[in-house]
């Protein structure tokens, strides 16, 4: 139990690494602190809290929260290695290790190398998957997740997954959106230029516009998977509860979304549309993997754990020695039964 709230910690911590690097874009504090790893040639943990200021501040803010999720998951890390007995959990914390490592990286060579569109695309996108990673994580690890119930029904499966795909595309397509300037390149909403297809067309007019089109896409592959879920799994609380969080989270999105261009990109409405579109693609997650119950083996009646040795099947056709019977030594020769056994005084048997 404290292994996962310690996981949800951490989640809860990346949540908020997202929301600081949306306020780092929107404010255009990027650049506000030109060296990596130091700040104006301090260690960033000894900068003076008075030069905080301007866009110093969101920066510097955000490279001390990245260092704490990067201390965070090396703990995470290394309490799976010690403490998990399922193979394939301590791995997803080696590579949100992994990952939250490249994440710095990424963050570094976009200081050092003036914000160049890929890199500082990459970085917004790893960031999404480093907090999917925590949010597996501390779902895998949670008792619910042990004594859940098992969920056969594989067209749900396949509408939840694209979901959950189409959401993390959408989220990339934001972030090609943001970091190249194209927020604002369709300035009204609904409509594009007063009509439902622009007029005229820019690279940043298409990007844009590409974000809008997929918002529709996400939106109806999300009700789909919600209409589904609330139609045939009602019943089922693991399934209904993310399904209704997911309904609400979608409209706060869209709202989100509009505000941002009404606002013409205010920092806070904009960084918040960010981190929401995070809360969405980790909540079609966790729906979509308790969808996969079943087939990822995980439960078990006895131990929770399926795949451990206590809780491993006893076949039905095998023999179970008797408590009381003598059990042979495994270094002594048994002998075969159909073998003749030879007289101790010599004679012919």
């Amino acid at each position: 139990m404290l292994l996962h709230l310690f996981a949800a910690l951490v989640a809860a911590a990346t949540a908020l690494l997202i929301f600081a690097g949306g306020l780092v874009t929107s404010t255009g504090s990027g650049l506000a602190v030109p060296d990596w790893p130091t700040t104006y040639g301090w260690s960033m943990f000894t900068f003076p809290l008075d030069k905080w200021v301007g866009g110093i501040f969101y920066e510097h803010s955000h490279r001390l929260i990245a260092s704490t999720v990067g201390l965070l998951i090396v703990v995470l890390a290394a309490w799976l290695w010690r403490a998990e007995p399922r193979r394939w959990v301590r791995r997803l914390g080696y590579l949100a290790l992994a990952a939250v490592v490249t994440q710095g990286i990424l963050g570094g060579i976009t200081v050092l190398w003036f914000l160049p569109d890929p890199i500082s695309i990459a970085h917004a996108g790893l960031a999404q998957v480093v907090f999917c990673l925590t949010v597996t994580i501390a779902l895998v690890t949670s008792p619910g997740w042990r004594h859940g119930s098992s969920v056969d029904d594989r067209p749900l499966q396949a509408i939840a997954t694209t979901t959950t795909v189409a959401v993390y595309v959408q989220i990339l397509l934001g972030a090609t959106m943001r970091h190249t300037g194209a927020g604002l390149a369709i300035p009204d909403f609904p409509l594009a230029f007063g009509q439902l297809v622009p007029p005229q067309w820019t690279t940043p007019i298409a990007i844009h516009y590409a974000h809008r089109v997929g918002a529709l896409a996400v939106s109806a592959l999300a009700l789909a998977t919600i209409g589904h879920v609330l139609f045939h799994h009602r019943d089922r609380a693991a399934l209904r509860r993310p399904a209704v969080l997911l309904l609400l989270l979608l409209a706060a999105q869209i709202a989100l979304g509009a505000l941002t261009v009404l606002s013409g990109k205010q920092y806070i409405v904009n960084s918040l549309h960010v981190v929401t579109g995070a809360f969405v693609l980790a909540t079609s997650l966790v729906l979509t993997l308790r969808t996969y119950w079943t087939r990822i083996g995980i439960r078990d009646a006895g131990s929770g754990i399926r795949g451990s040795r206590a809780s491993e099947p006893v076949n039905p056709g095998s023999r179970i020695p008797d408590p009381g019977s003598r059990i042979p030594d495994p270094g002594s020769r048994i002998p075969d039964p159909g073998s003749r056994i030879p007289d101790p005084t010599g004679a012919r048997a």
